[in-house]
């Protein structure tokens, strides 16, 4: 039971880290496209790609901690 935990924490703890390293992405980039001549469209493009990517690890790692909480998988 003990190494089940374990295992769930070590897996949201990845997700959330690689979600954490699209938002230090995210970050670098909004340097990057407030200082050049990008046009809006490949700002938003940018972004939604960044926030979909962030928010598809986070839930990713949730769905599977609960996943595997329900014995299901």
């Amino acid at each position: 039971m003990v190494s089940q935990l374990i295992n769930e924490f070590d897996t949201l703890g990845l997700y959330f880290g690689l979600a954490g390293i699209f938002i230090f992405i995210g970050m670098a980039i909004k340097d990057v496209l407030k200082s050049g001549n990008v046009p809006k469209f490949g700002q938003y493009i940018v972004w939604a790609v960044l926030f979909l990517g962030c928010s598809g690890f986070i839930a990713k790692g949730l769905i599977q901690v609960f996943w595997q909480g329900a014995g299901v998988g």
